[in-house]
């Protein structure tokens, strides 16, 4: 009978080497409980800006471990729920929060840690990416704090966030190493 042949590709297959989703009770939990704390402590208990960023943290945590749609779709989800409770700027959370599920979804691919300072360092530059984009989008009314909002204040609430997310995640055991082979 005839072959079947694969068409030429130019490049890497996309998707290729790509893990099934982990279906740890964990890590769901993770993905689950920070976004309700999140809302729970800057909202219900209205700690504000004092609470730390547990919805960035849940994305983060989760977008290594699902697809890439799934990690921008989980995004987009947590910014619209963001953005319904925000009177500063429509759309800029969901934007935020959909490309920071895609590059921490893409970091698997560039970065292989499974120690508790990559995840710091992870979790860290992840919340500051999504702020620095939530700000620059923001407009142009909150540009003249530049220096002092994305250089001062900015490091210091994502690695707050970070450090309170490392702790979460290494407690309920969601950030455990993958089983090699």
């Amino acid at each position: 009978g005839p072959r079947h042949r694969e068409p030429l590709r130019s490049g890497p297959r996309l998707g290729a080497g790509l893990r099934p989703v982990r279906r740890s009770p964990a890590l769901w939990a993770v993905a689950v409980l920070l976004p309700v704390l999140h809302f729970l402590l800057h909202v219900g208990f209205g700690f504000g800006s004092e609470a730390p960023d547990l919805l960035t943290i849940g994305l983060l945590v989760t977008a290594r471990h699902v697809r890439p749609g799934t990690a921008a779709g989980i995004g987009f989800a947590f910014g619209l729920i963001e953005d319904a409770l925000s009177t500063l700027s429509i759309g800029a959370n969901a934007t935020a929060l959909t490309l920071v599920g895609l590059l921490g979804n893409r970091s698997r691919d560039l970065f292989m840690g499974e120690s508790l300072v990559f995840l710091t360092s992870y979790l860290a530059l992840g919340v500051w990416t999504r702020m620095t984009l939530h700000w620059l989008m923001a407009g142009e009314a909150l540009w003249a704090d530049a220096p002092r909002a994305l250089l001062m204040e900015a490091p210091l609430e994502a690695l707050y966030a970070a450090v309170i997310g490392t702790i979460f995640v290494w407690v309920t055991g969601a950030w455990e190493r993958e089983p090699v082979g």
